[in-house]
């Protein structure tokens, strides 16, 4: 199945709660390494268009705000998981593994928050 079709087939079970989980490391690797294709592959001319886009730091400013929010979510969200996780005494490998990518997710916000800030103070100074 194309990454494409499973990728709708996934949103819209997404949208009713439903997630699909793999027991085999092999295809948990394959799918990974199709999440990252599928990213470079996007992102493979955004270097050119940010160059023209991004005249001055106010036009960064939205989008990493942007992101920014996201991450945050994400990081909540895997929070959420964390807890879950601790609260049914699940391996203490996972729990880990959940606990450093939390504390890197909070880690990265406050780096973006940062840069969001910086965009409006450089740009305060430059006028």
């Amino acid at each position: 199945m194309s990454l494409a079709r499973r990728t709708l087939m996934e949103s819209a079970a997404a949208r009713f709660g439903w997630r699909r989980a793999y027991g085999d490391t092999t295809q948990v690797d394959g799918l990974l390494t199709e999440q990252a294709a599928t990213a470079y592959t996007e992102a493979a001319d955004h270097a050119a268009r940010a160059t023209e886009k991004n005249t001055d730091a106010l036009h960064v400013q939205p989008c990493v705000l942007d992101v920014c929010g996201r991450v945050l979510a994400d990081v909540l969200y895997l929070e959420g998981l964390l807890t879950g996780a601790r609260n049914r005494g699940l391996a203490a490998e996972l729990i880990e593994c959940l606990e450093d990518a939390v504390d890197h997710g909070h880690e990265l916000a406050v780096l973006l928050a940062d840069t969001v800030r910086t965009t409006a103070a450089v740009s305060t100074a430059s006028h």
